[in-house]
């Protein structure tokens, strides 16, 4: 077990190493992959589409929605990151709102600080404080009694780190969510969830999804339809453009509760074009289908092909379950996907929505720095319906 656990890591640890390469050979100014889409994504949701006063009949924003959907089943939620004021903002606002009961998982005397700074109440909130040895000791022995890859050494050592010590409190069952990537990096943050979390069965990176919704396009869910992989994974192989379609799959129906029918896109519909890229689409095809037939996935197809029924019935010979009525796309790499939310977004006025990580054995959120205290609060709404799941 230990050992297939080694040759996960070495896997992931590799995928990191070709996340940073590409970085800095694509990047700009200094700004990761990672982060460039999270403070699109973030960007998007506004102040007041959290908090606005509407009159009767006006329908609720997509951020809305899923805030009271999240108030149906509020769930405990780890934030570790408790050094920054706006943590413990939208803790309270989490709390008082009925989202979920915020975890402030770090030193109480940091905790303190903050939110005598800041001027927040933490009546209501619980505080797991990092430096109780009797309590690590504790989560360690609960968090061992399943094969995991760190020891208890290793355990002790790292948790001194209050994200650490959240993702293990999540994984053993404390708490039922993380927050963070408000003050840590992206790729520390996949470090972390890939060390104390791992992946989920089937899925070996992780990903972001999308949700887009664009201003006069009708589908299966009205104007709303999910994109993916939109942040991670630049070049991703047939192994992981499956990991990709399984999580988003999944994660699309934890957030949306839609019946996820998820296609992979590409210049070729069924045939209709040769290539490296076509044929690297099938063989994840063929995997997604192999690692979950329970799943609604299909392609080769053109976007016209995966998202409307009229072309779908002229250009495929074949039955599907997802061509003209698909919900997730899944893009063949990340410049595609890339370029389309820019082209919903500057060409149709539309938004796009990113929060959670897809892929993990339990939801994780790694939010962009630059978040405004209502923006932490939708994606932990958002984080909630995950955990839900």
């Amino acid at each position: 077990m230990q050992d297939s656990f080694l040759c996960v890591k070495f896997a992931f640890i590799q995928w990191i190493a070709r996340q940073n390469k590409y970085e800095q050979n694509h990047t700009k100014t200094g700004k990761s992959v990672f982060n460039d889409f999270a403070q699109f994504a973030q960007r998007r949701i506004l102040k007041r589409e959290l908090t606005p006063k509407y009159s009767k009949g006006e329908k609720m924003t997509l951020i809305e929605e899923l805030t009271e959907k999240a108030k149906q089943s509020p769930k405990r939620v780890a934030l570790p990151e408790c050094e920054a004021e706006k943590t413990l903002l939208a803790a309270r606002e989490v709390l008082d709102k009925g989202i979920g009961t915020p975890v402030l998982v770090n030193d109480p005397a940091v905790i303190e600080e903050t939110a005598k700074k800041a001027g927040v109440s933490l009546e209501g909130m619980e505080i797991v404080d990092i430096t109780d040895e009797a309590k690590r000791q504790e989560v360690i022995e609960k968090y061992l009694e399943e094969p995991r890859m760190l020891s208890e050494k290793a355990c002790n050592r790292r948790m001194k780190k209050p994200m650490y010590y959240a993702m293990i409190l999540e994984a053993a069952g404390y708490v039922d969510c993380t927050f963070c990537g408000h003050t840590n990096t992206t790729g520390d943050v996949l470090m972390c969830a890939m060390d104390c979390i791992g992946m989920q069965e089937g899925v070996d990176v992780p990903s972001i999804l999308a949700i887009v919704e664009t201003p006069g396009f009708e589908g299966p869910e009205g104007n709303r339809i999910v994109f993916a992989d939109c942040g991670l994974n630049p070049e991703p192989g047939a192994e992981e453009l499956a990991s990709i379609a399984i999580a988003s799959a999944d994660n699309t129906k934890a957030l949306m509760g839609w019946e996820p029918r998820t296609a992979f896109l590409s210049f070729s519909t069924c045939g209709s074009g040769t290539a490296a890229s076509v044929d690297k689409i099938l063989e994840a095809l063929k995997i997604a289908k192999e690692r979950r037939p329970d799943l609604k996935i299909d392609g080769e197809f053109q976007l016209d092909t995966a998202i409307d029924p009229a072309v779908a019935a002229k250009k495929l010979d074949r039955p599907s379950d997802v061509a003209g009525k698909a919900n997730v796309l899944i893009f063949p790499e990340l410049n595609a996907a890339n370029i389309a939310v820019k082209l919903v977004q500057r060409f149709a006025h539309g938004s796009a929505y990113g929060h959670t990580l897809s892929g993990f054995a339990k939801p994780v959120a790694d939010s962009s720095r630059g978040a405004t205290v209502e923006e932490i609060v939708g994606d932990i709404a958002m984080l909630v319906l995950a955990a839900g799941n």
